[in-house]
């Protein structure tokens, strides 16, 4: 609402609008009794809003409210046709995007397979987005002029000062100067990219075992191991980006990382943390047998808990959370039985005792939170009628 004076008629309208907005999001098809009620609006007053939200295309009529006295009542909803948004998730194997309409309905999808550290792909980065977008386009019949933000989760995080990816050396191709403006002219409109594991935790948010939660810490435990710090419900996100970052942190009698390289591995090993609880990590502790197999072994998985819950705890006494959730598929694989491991190794390695609990979401975690991530920037631009 740039440009406007508080408390004028048409700020007040655009509150008024944006709460009711934000209500049929919140709760699906409403009456205009319905959404009086919860607004506080005279009857007259959100027949109005309703009738100025229809001519802007933002909500529609669906039907009607029945099984109560006098005539059936009208129901309405957010016109889906709003808006609509792309979110990707870039991974080491490929990029997995989705295309959603405003209400968070998924209407189209597409992986697009890559190694991430090919030589081709150093050059392709771009074109391999695109074909992505394209893909989940494709069955919407939408264009690209039809989105109203993109957003996309990589590894590491974007620097506020260069503008360049950071903490991500196995993308070399993400790493060009010049990337935010590839992507978007390929896209054909500005691109977010967010740290992977911020947006896991912005999942967790809305969805899972951290919405009733402002201060927590969600661990990811994967082929890499990273962190998201959230206090007072706002993420942390440090000078450069890097906050969470604890796959670098050195722990005792595990190898230190110079530059990203450990002294044990190639690029990218992470340091310390990483190079204890990564799933390579914990492959590598049970004589390289499977994930599953490794964690279902009690010896290996006692070691990963003693490793997890010292680590965590270096982390728990600088944030002090009220909760740390376990996600990736190194806590997916070990399940209740590790976290209760885990919970135990840290009674009396660091005075505060948060909660310690598993992520429950289903599907990709860093996709859903960059899913939520669009629709929250759509919604704050569409849905502002002032």
């Amino acid at each position: 609402m740039a440009g406007t004076t508080p408390g004028t008629p048409r700020v007040l309208r655009a509150m008024n609008d944006r709460a009711a907005l934000d209500l049929l999001v919140a709760q699906g098809p409403l009456t205009r009794t319905r959404i009086g009620e919860l607004t506080g609006l005279s009857k007259p007053t959100a027949s109005q809003l309703l009738a100025r939200l229809e001519d802007a295309g933002l909500v529609r009529s669906t039907g009607s409210q029945r099984g109560r006295p006098g005539p059936n009542a009208v129901l309405y909803e957010i016109d889906p046709a709003a808006a609509h948004v792309a979110a990707l998730s870039v991974g080491p194997t490929g990029i997995d995007a989705v295309v959603a309409d405003v209400t968070g309905t998924v209407v189209g999808s597409c992986r697009v397979e890559a190694d991430a550290v090919a030589e081709d792909v150093r050059h392709r980065t771009a074109q391999l987005v695109a074909e992505a977008v394209d893909g989940a386009l494709r069955p919407t019949g939408l264009g690209h002029d039809d989105l109203d933000a993109v957003v996309i989760g990589t590894p590491g995080a974007i620097d506020p000062h260069t503008g360049q990816l950071r903490y991500a050396p196995h993308l070399p191709g993400w790493h060009s100067r010049t990337l935010l403006a590839d992507l978007a002219e390929v896209v054909g409109r500005p691109v977010v990219i967010e740290n992977d594991v911020n947006l896991a935790a912005v999942a967790e948010q809305y969805e899972g075992v951290a919405q009733d939660h402002d201060h927590f810490v969600l661990a990811y435990l994967d082929e890499g191991v990273g962190a998201a710090i959230v206090l007072g419900g706002t993420l942390l996100r440090g000078a450069t980006g890097g906050a969470g970052e604890i796959g670098y942190m050195p722990l005792p009698g595990a190898p230190l990382a110079r530059g990203g390289v450990a002294d044990w591995a190639g690029p990218d090993a992470g340091g310390g943390f990483q190079s204890q609880v990564s799933c390579p990590a914990v492959r590598d502790l049970a004589g390289g047998r499977p994930l599953a197999e490794a964690l279902a072994d009690e010896a290996v998985r006692a070691e990963v808990a003693r490793r997890l819950a010292t680590g965590l705890a270096s982390v728990v006494a600088v944030v002090d959370p009220e909760l740390v959730v376990l996600s990736g598929r190194v806590a997916q694989e070990g399940g209740e039985e590790l976290r209760e491991r885990v919970e135990a190794e840290m009674t009396g390695l660091a005075l505060p005792r948060p909660l310690l609990r598993i992520s429950d979401i289903e599907g990709d975690p860093i996709l859903t939170g960059a899913l939520r991530t669009s629709l929250a920037q759509a919604r704050d631009s569409v849905f502002d009628t002032a």
